[in-house]
């Protein structure tokens, strides 16, 4: 398995390759750290360009990535990429395509709070047009990562059609040889307005996720309430090593990606990765 590393040399960037790391011992990955520069553009004839500029920023760029790779530990295997495109995110997808890539690992943009999410522009783009899961790191991240994850938590929406979650965050939970927790999240405010039990309809939802999900599963079921859906996520106890898997929203392409409003909310508070799985084909 490979996971593609979205890089810039920026305090993000390291945040990016410590979970990159974490993950991939967790996983039995290697990393591929791929830094992406813009191709080279036609240049009016009137304006100056200093010759030898493309070379100097190759090298610079090249520079960059070796250190990265210092960044890596010793027992995670990493090759750093140099590519070109108009487009980082663009960048990184072809990247997917090349080395069939299970998934892209980003930091956070740099204005963010300490231990929170904070989405830059290279994240929204590949949130809405990413074709394999993204793993965000939350800002800070390299400071103190764990050396594997610890538990897998999959929110689960009050609705049906979240196969491609579930089994996406079975297969990670099998592969890994983690805990899964499923977990549903009731907003008190939503629940006064629809005038019916969303606890009991969360639970059910959770029971109903469980009974499909290969047997012998170690599984646990967590339904947590607040006044709304972030102080619902913040009640949580969140631990080092811990991941949130969330799925796209039903407004999602088919194979794409696109963060919900629930799912939004949860990046606002929650202080460990998420990882964003596409919307399949078909999902309803």
């Amino acid at each position: 398995m490979r996971l593609i590393v979205g890089y810039q040399a920026t305090p993000s960037g390291a945040d990016g390759i410590a979970l990159g790391a974490t993950l991939a011992r967790s996983l039995q990955a290697s990393l591929d750290i791929c830094l992406v520069l813009p191709q080279e553009r036609p240049v009016p004839s009137k304006a100056p360009v200093e010759a030898g500029y493309d070379d100097i920023l190759i090298d610079r760029a090249t520079g960059w990535l070796d250190e990265a790779l210092t960044l890596v530990p010793e027992d995670v295997q990493a090759r750093a990429h140099l590519l070109f495109d108009e487009s980082f995110a663009q960048g990184l997808l072809d990247a997917v395509r090349e080395f069939d890539a299970y998934m892209i690992v980003v930091g956070a943009a740099g204005d963010g709070l300490l231990g929170r999410h904070s989405i830059g522009t290279v994240t929204s783009d590949l949130l809405h047009v990413a074709h394999v899961p993204l793993a965000l790191a939350p800002r800070g991240y390299r400071h103190s990562p764990p050396q594997r994850i610890r538990e897998i938590t999959c929110a689960i929406g009050n609705r049906p059609g979240a196969a491609e979650l579930i089994e996406a965050a079975t297969d990670l939970s099998v592969t890994a040889e983690l805990p899964l927790r499923l977990l549903s999240l009731v907003s008190a405010e939503d629940q006064s307005a629809r005038g019916q039990s969303g606890l009991a309809k969360a639970e059910e939802v959770l029971r109903t996720v469980q009974a499909e999900m290969p047997a012998g599963s170690d599984v646990q079921l967590r339904v947590a309430e607040g006044s709304g859906i972030e102080k619902a996520a913040s009640s949580l106890d969140w631990h080092d090593g811990d991941v949130l898997m969330v799925g796209s929203s039903r407004l999602a392409q088919p194979h794409r990606l696109f963060l919900g409003s629930v799912a939004a909310k949860m990046l606002r508070v929650v202080p460990v990765p998420m990882i964003v799985v596409p919307r399949e084909a078909g999902d309803e």
